[in-house]
């Protein structure tokens, strides 16, 4: 375990506009962070500065007893398919007032992007600091061990440095031929279930409950069916949520008794399919009020294969296809927009059950609390449903975090990867990341936390694998280019560039070969590296 001194942890304490101290240190960081000079334990330095400012107004009557600091824990939580539809990111429908009673004391990530729009490529960014093209892990039954033996996941780092690590719910992709990483964790993962029905009296497995519970592809595709979703007036611990929460409340209360740092991954599974979700948070909509897709159609000039039809949402019952319905009928669109706010209420009040416990315990004093999406959500927006897209709502994604002492929200544009998450946790715990076997391609974004006005990235980076292609795209503060092709060497590649200025829905592809953004975001997309291709399907896992 590393030395108090290693991971020195005080309370951030909001300083006076005219501490002159303050002041002094901040305009030390911004020229640190000019120059490349800020050291990998400038948090500990920020926090020591704060710390000694505070002081100074306390000089005349100093803390009796004072004791040596702790090093923070983590409390990360993990929502399954939330697209940032919650009232802290501006969502006027959204019910969502524990994550938003979160989010006025925390850092809330605008414009925060997944590496990879779907479940298990996304984990795998963000717990491997790696993105896909990286690694080649973009696909289900792919175990990343058999390719990087001794990678070191983010809870594995915490692990190596002292750390209790435990994992409650869906952390890493469970199912499709894909499985937790134990190696991660102190105590066995407490695993849940993602699909689930309350109606027993439908007692066969459907084939999504098969296949998250990891029964090979030939069986599941044999079986029937599930619903869409289930509206019952059941109680929270029906599903698993409810009872995610509740074994968190009982750990955060075992751990306020030990001494060791902990790392709390908690992950939930709605609003994920189905939308399983108990009576009384259905209840809080009126279906009449929910905001419908204005455009369902795809973008103007778009590649065929870059959109999507049918896919995810046509393997629950009572789902047509695209030959039979394109789009949707409105009374299915908006029973589906219905189920899915539904879900977003749900998995809020099971947070706020978390977030009590944490500050019930005082916990919550010396804990960094993580809120990340996995990826965004299609809607029926541009006739297209869940993920599996290079389109701006599959890949924007809500991040907030909270860092012990913060009192006031600081909501940012600040463009951020799942991948930067990784570096930026272990270097507020002064643990900076040590030379890992996976690619890191994460950056810290601990400068900007401490100076408001240091940059994060230029653009962000993110793919998809459609139809033998891959898309690549490159997203700045206004525009999206997305270059596909095969990943044979010397393939054609098409091009599709996207302007938000008016909207986050894709509506034309503008792309032209001397369009301005179009040549700006080329030679940042020639930058990076090569994409890995894809690997092959683990030999254990077949």
């Amino acid at each position: 375990m590393e030395s108090p001194k290693q991971c020195m942890i005080v309370k951030q304490k909001k300083l006076n506009s005219g501490n002159i101290a303050g002041k002094a240190f901040l305009l030390l960081v911004a020229f640190g962070a000019m120059f490349g000079i800020v050291s990998e334990t400038s948090a500990a330095v920020f926090h020591r500065k704060l710390l000694k400012a505070e002081k100074m107004k306390q000089v005349s009557n100093p803390p009796p007893n004072e004791v040596k600091k702790k090093p923070y824990n983590v409390l990360f939580i993990l929502v399954d398919d939330l697209r940032p539809a919650l009232g802290a990111y501006g969502d006027p429908v959204a019910q969502s007032p524990a994550i938003d009673a979160f989010a006025e004391n925390a850092y809330v990530f605008e414009r925060a992007y997944t590496n990879q729009a779907v479940c298990v490529a996304s984990r795998y960014n963000l717990l491997l600091g790696a993105r896909s093209t990286s690694t080649g892990l973009y696909d289900f039954g792919r175990a990343f061990r058999e390719f990087y033996p001794q990678a070191t996941t983010m809870p594995e780092h915490f692990k190596n440095k002292g750390y209790y690590t435990a994992a409650i719910g869906k952390v890493f992709h469970v199912g499709h031929n894909t499985y937790n990483d134990e190696q991660s964790w102190t105590v066995p993962h407490d695993h849940d279930l993602v699909v689930e029905y309350a109606d027993k009296s439908k007692k066969e497995e459907t084939r999504e409950e098969a296949l998250f519970g990891n029964v090979p592809w030939g069986e599941a595709n044999k079986l029937a069916k599930g619903a869409a979703w289930e509206c019952l007036d059941v109680s929270d611990e029906t599903y698993a949520d409810g009872r995610v929460a509740k074994r968190t409340v009982a750990r955060l209360a075992q751990l306020k008794e030990h001494n060791q740092p902990f790392f709390l991954a908690v992950g939930f599974a709605r609003p994920h399919l189905p939308f399983s979700v108990p009576k009384k948070y259905w209840d809080q909509y009126n279906p009449a009020q929910l905001p419908m897709p204005n455009q369902q159609s795809n973008p103007k000039g778009s590649l065929p294969y870059a959109n999507k039809r049918d896919g995810e949402i046509v393997q629950y019952q009572g789902i047509p296809t695209a030959v039979e319905s394109d789009p949707f009928p409105d009374s299915l669109t908006r029973k589906l927009i219905h189920g899915y706010y539904a879900g977003v209420s749900y998995v809020d009040a099971q947070i706020g059950k978390v977030l009590a416990q944490l500050k019930e315990t005082g916990l919550d004093k010396n804990t960094i609390v993580v809120l990340w999406g996995d990826h965004g959500y299609l809607l029926g927006e541009m006739g297209m449903w869940t993920k599996h897209v290079n389109h701006e709502l599959a890949n924007r994604i809500p991040l907030i975090i909270h860092v012990p002492g913060q009192a006031t929200p600081k909501k940012t544009k600040k463009l951020v990867e799942t991948v930067d998450i990784y570096p930026t946790m272990a270097e507020l715990c002064g643990i900076p990341v040590d030379v890992t076997q996976q690619p890191m391609d994460g950056k810290s974004f601990v400068p900007f936390m401490m100076n408001n006005k240091a940059k994060t990235r230029d653009y962000v980076y993110h793919c998809f694998p459609r139809d033998g292609k891959l898309g690549r795209a490159i997203r700045d503060e206004r525009y999206r280019l997305i270059a596909w092709q095969p990943f044979q060497k010397g393939a054609p590649v098409a091009y599709e560039l996207y302007d938000y200025e008016e909207g986050l829905v894709e509506t034309k592809n503008i792309w032209k070969p001397g369009h301005p953004a179009f040549l700006k975001l080329k030679a940042a997309l020639d930058r990076e590296p090569p994409p890995v291709p894809f690997r092959p399907e683990s030999k254990a896992l077949k």
